[in-house]
């Protein structure tokens, strides 16, 4: 299986995505799908960008060598933010962002980056 076959399947199966659910969004067949993630087949860049953006992550994510993620499964990069800002403030942060609507969360990243860039 090829790299991005892998991180295919693993962002598939994170986004909690059938294979027939990706390929209606994608607009290829099942099949096509199942040989991307087998390494069969490896998609273009335009399959590629559909593909990231029907499972709403960054291209980039899915042509990394690998996903790193721990025993635990969680995403090497989370799992690195949380050792930065502390597992207490992290627990308080995820709580709070689950309580919120997600038009509320992109005014609070809004708010966010106009303090980092505009208050100096």
């Amino acid at each position: 299986m090829s790299n991005i076959g892998n991180n295919i399947k693993a962002c598939r199966e994170r986004a909690n995505m059938s294979q027939q659910q990706l390929a209606l969004k994608v607009r290829v067949g099942t099949g096509t799908i199942a040989k991307y993630e087998s390494g069969d087949q490896i998609p273009d860049t335009q399959t590629v960008l559909k593909i990231s953006t029907a499972l709403d992550i960054p291209a980039s994510e899915l042509l990394e060598q690998e996903l790193l993620t721990n025993q635990t499964g969680i995403d090497y990069e989370i799992e690195q933010l949380v050792r930065e800002i502390g597992t207490k403030k992290a627990k308080l942060i995820l709580r709070k962002a689950k309580e919120i609507s997600e038009e509320d969360f992109l005014r609070v990243m809004q708010m966010l980056y106009e303090i980092k860039y505009h208050n100096k």
